[in-house]
């Protein structure tokens, strides 16, 4: 068996301060509210080239240091349980990996608010490491890859829509996280459905 994560949502408790900075983005330059819950699990490039393509080097000029900045200064609260989840598959042996479609110069964000993220998993795979964003499952068929497992031994842990489809696409069981959206929506989409962390043990799986 081996383990891959998603990061904001699923690890650290990022997402209700992205739906924040996207819906007060989506506001300004396209009048759309509620525009953080609609790109959930994307890319800034995915986001460019979706609604905001007619405004893409304003998007870029304007947003993307707005971005950096906010990524420099946001929590990273871990979501409850998930350290110590993670700490019990290390200790069981069980290869892990973050997969997340957050680029280099954010994560070293996370990784100086918790530098313990780089021991607890085997590998971190952001979207410097793949050339397609979720829900294609380039990024999770990777992770199988540099951990040497198959699709039918992997779990995945998400919380997106996006997210869920690419664990899906790539073969994997899925285990979907309500920090963005409701059980009722994820529970026919994946396998398993938590809150949380500490609602699932190693023997869970």
């Amino acid at each position: 068996m081996i383990v891959l994560f998603d990061f904001d949502g699923v690890i650290a408790d990022t997402e209700s301060q992205y739906t924040i900075f996207w819906d007060k983005k989506g506001k300004e330059y396209l009048g759309l509210d509620n525009f953080g819950l609609m790109i959930k699990g994307q890319t800034f490039k995915q986001i460019a080239a979706g609604p905001f393509k007619d405004n893409l080097r304003e998007l870029y000029e304007e947003i993307e240091p707005e971005l950096n900045e906010f990524e420099r200064t946001m929590s990273y609260e871990y979501v409850p349980g998930a350290l110590e989840f993670m700490q019990s598959l290390k200790a069981a042996g069980i290869r892990t990996a973050i997969v997340t479609s957050s680029h280099n110069v954010k994560m070293a964000n996370a990784y100086r608010a918790h530098p313990e993220l780089l021991e607890v998993v085997d590998r971190i795979l952001t979207s410097n490491d793949f050339s397609k964003s979720k829900p294609d499952p380039e990024c999770f068929l990777k992770g199988m890859e540099v951990l040497g497992g198959k699709p039918e031994e992997t779990i995945v842990f998400e919380d997106s829509l996006h997210g869920i489809a690419a664990g899906r696409a790539a073969g994997a069981k899925v285990i979907g996280l309500t920090t963005t959206n409701k059980s009722e929506v994820l529970t026919p989409l994946c396998d398993m459905v938590i809150d949380d962390f500490t609602q699932i043990s190693l023997e869970d799986l």
